[in-house]
């Protein structure tokens, strides 16, 4: 929050003891729902034809409670759907989206104006009861606390102090001679904010990327789903004080205001507004931007997962977590917020001129906007024996958890050099009898990160125990009583083997989209634009399954497998099925986690000419700046151009480092302003190291 200097209080729009909502009886909305905005879900076809109710067999997962009294369930062509119930006249309540909460206050006579939301074309008013707007925003006097942290010099513009409220700490921050205090700890995995970048308003996670407004603490980039709590400020007798909430103090997060569906009761069963095809990062992202910006019509998820969205680069990096550890959200948040998620739900077809998703069983769900956030399928090996048993892909808990469980105390052999392969060998070498891992190239990540920064990697994990076995393959998998016993190299080589992980890449799961009409490339990648949208209107595309025209690559066109990346397309998805008109911009961030040490990278590096590197690979303290030739800033209409001339125009197209934070955070905040970083200006701070020229690192180039 922004604040002139002066003793006065500045309230927050958002009340940190808890979100304002409004309670009223809608007498023409006729619901099924109680005012939790709970709703029976579509049970699995075996149940339907039996006619048993949502309480009588396990199935597809209840984003809620199931109501006392079951609803009839005649069988019909589709496997049976459920019958229109009696309607009955309920409290709805409205969770007020803060944009719309703050016209109202606004009203110009005073008196809170009709909030409408529009429910199949049809406008609904809800009007806010008429009260005065509270001074404090803070209910309860007992949860606050209020503490003077520092005298107004002691802050030069452009710095952060994490500062003791005595119950815990908040981020102070003076930009343009204001005073801005937020939550100390990234929401993501708690880094601290203070160690990350400040740059024109927002603040940059220094370990994954993650960006948050200083004025709101509103989340502007991923990955990540809560903002950062914000707390007043006030200046008196040139001493800066906070006052906050102690519960926020202890959380360091805070969920965005979010709107309810309200016309649950205009919808069949087999009919929704948004429909969304996977639950991952993306399609959770999508659900929740478009209720925080106020979407209060029907949203359905499904996914072929047995569990609710979850952290997925977890399955490699903590592989012994259980779904409820990694749960993006519990499963209370998508029955609070009318989210509804069908698990074990397989779509095997989208007919786009009836706006209709077919799904594996023959149950059908009509649609009027669609985002397809279906990820990819690991590629199988397609050597003889594949079919042995305990060989893996990781998919799921289920799949890590297993092979920990079986891993321990035994030979491993894992094949693929890949993100997930080295992170899984990287997690077992300390459990296992032995790991080895095979791979087709000469040096891991080679075309990644580079050979230089490959060999000090491959270097870390034989330290570790880890054995190579380069540019081979398996030929064969043996086995003894249905069991794996062998894995044999073409290279002649037979491997001692009692688990196997196979890493060696995915291709994207669209499959069931070949006859859609929907444009795939000649790699099964969806195509869409900057607002992610597919060549079919109302029908949208996001994660790992999609091309999309990266900016900071000149608007080519790029597959990004990344989990930030997945994150703001659905976010850039949602608002553009509400007609925002929003492109995506945002710098490509990813981090990869090996022997308590990460390596964070920025940029899209594919192609790369040259590597710069500054520090020690042998400490596995450096940062190395991917670097190529062409810039269109300096070839412009030109046929061709002198080496002098090629070198001037190499520019920086990504950045990894290890142990050398924050200074990937601080590129990418470099590039997502649009900002060039020239190869020459890289290699004078590397020559002259940290005495070097910095002015293209802190804005002030070009």
């Amino acid at each position: 929050m922004r604040l002139p200097l002066s003793p006065l209080w500045i309230q927050p729009a958002a009340k940190l003891s808890g979100y304002p909502r409004d309670t009223r009886v809608d007498r023409q909305t006729q619901d099924t729902r109680t005012a939790t905005g709970c709703e029976r879900r579509p049970e699995p076809r075996k149940a339907r034809a039996r006619g048993l109710s949502c309480e009588d067999v396990p199935a597809p997962l209840l984003t809620c409670p199931p109501s006392p009294s079951p609803l009839p369930v005649p069988v019909g062509a589709m496997g049976g759907c459920f019958s229109k119930p009696k309607p009955v006249e309920v409290k709805i309540e409205v969770v007020i989206p803060e944009k719309e909460r703050s016209k109202e206050e606004m009203s110009p006579n005073g008196k809170a104006s009709p909030l409408i939301y529009k429910v199949n074309g049809t406008a609904r008013h809800y009007h806010l009861e008429e009260h005065p707007i509270a001074s404090n925003p803070y209910h309860n006097p007992k949860d606050v606390v209020e503490a003077s942290v520092c005298h107004v010099k002691d802050l030069e513009n452009g710095q952060m102090r994490e500062v003791d409220l005595g119950c815990g700490k908040a981020l102070l921050i003076k930009e343009s001679g204001e005073f801005h205090a937020v939550g100390h700890k990234c929401p993501h995995y708690g880094a601290p904010l203070v160690k990350g970048v400040l740059s024109k308003g927002r603040v940059r996670c220094p370990w994954h990327g993650a960006c948050f407004n200083i004025s709101t603490g509103d989340i502007e980039d991923f990955p990540g789903l809560d903002s950062l709590p914000r707390f007043q400020v006030k200046i008196e007798k040139e001493k800066v004080y906070i006052r906050a909430s102690k519960q926020a103090l202890q959380t360091q997060r805070r969920t965005k205001m979010m709107a309810k569906c309200i016309s649950l009761s205009n919808y069949n069963l087999s009919s929704t507004n948004v429909l969304i095809i996977g639950a991952g990062a993306a399609g959770l992202v999508c659900a929740e931007t478009l209720r925080q910006e106020g979407f209060s019509d029907r949203i359905v998820m499904c996914t072929m997962d047995r569990h609710l969205p979850y952290d997925r680069p977890k399955l490699s990096k903590s592989m012994d977590s259980h779904p409820e550890q990694i749960a993006l959200r519990p499963k209370e948040f998508f029955c609070t917020y009318d989210i509804e998620v069908l698990t074990e739900m397989q779509v095997a077809a989208v007919d786009i001129k009836n706006k209709t998703a077919v799904f594996k069983d023959g149950f059908k769900m009509e649609y009027n906007k669609l985002l397809i956030a279906t990820g990819n399928t690991p590629k199988a090996l397609s050597c003889k024996g594949k079919e042995v048993e305990n060989v893996f892909n990781i998919r799921t808990p289920e799949d890590a958890n297993r092979v920990v469980k079986l891993a321990t105390s035994k030979n491993v052999v894992i094949v693929g050099a890949s993100f997930l392969g080295m992170e899984v060998a990287a997690y077992l070498a300390e459990r296992a009898h032995s790991v080895s891992l095979v791979e087709l190239e000469e040096v891991p990540f080679k075309k990644f990160f580079g050979e230089r920064v490959g060999r000090a990697v491959m270097k870390m994990f034989e330290s570790n125990r880890v054995k190579f076995y380069m540019q081979t393959e398996v030929s064969e998998l043996r086995e003894q009583e249905g069991k794996l016993k062998e894995v044999v190299l073409k290279s002649g080589k037979v491997l001692r083997a009692d688990v196997c992980v196979v890493g060696i890449g995915a291709v994207p799961a669209t499959g069931f989209l070949k006859q859609s009409g929907i444009n795939i490339d000649s790699k099964g990648f969806i195509v869409v634009n900057k607002m992610m949208q597919t060549n079919i209107p109302g029908v949208f595309a996001a994660g790992d399954a999609v091309t999309f025209p990266l900016a900071l690559r000149n608007n080519k066109k790029v597959n990004v497998p990344h989990w930030q990346m997945a994150h703001m397309h659905g976010r850039i998805a949602a608002l553009n099925m509400l007609a925002h008109g929003m492109e995506i911009s945002t710098v490509p961030y990813l981090w990869t986690a090996m022997f308590g040490k990460s390596i964070r990278y920025a940029g899209h590096g594919e192609g790369f000419d040259d590597v710069v590197i500054q520090g020690d690979l042998d400490e596995l303290k450096f940062v190395a700046f991917y670097t190529k030739r062409g810039s269109r800033r300096w070839l412009l209409g030109t046929r061709t151009a002198s080496h002098a001339e090629s070198r001037r125009s190499d520019e920086v197209v990504a950045v990894a480092s290890m142990n050398y934070d924050p200074i990937v955070s601080k590129v990418a905040e470099v590039l997502a302003a649009g900002r060039t970083i020239r190869k020459r200006d890289v290699e004078l701070f590397v020559r002259h190291g940290k005495t070097g020229d910095m002015s293209w690192l802190t804005g002030k180039g070009s």
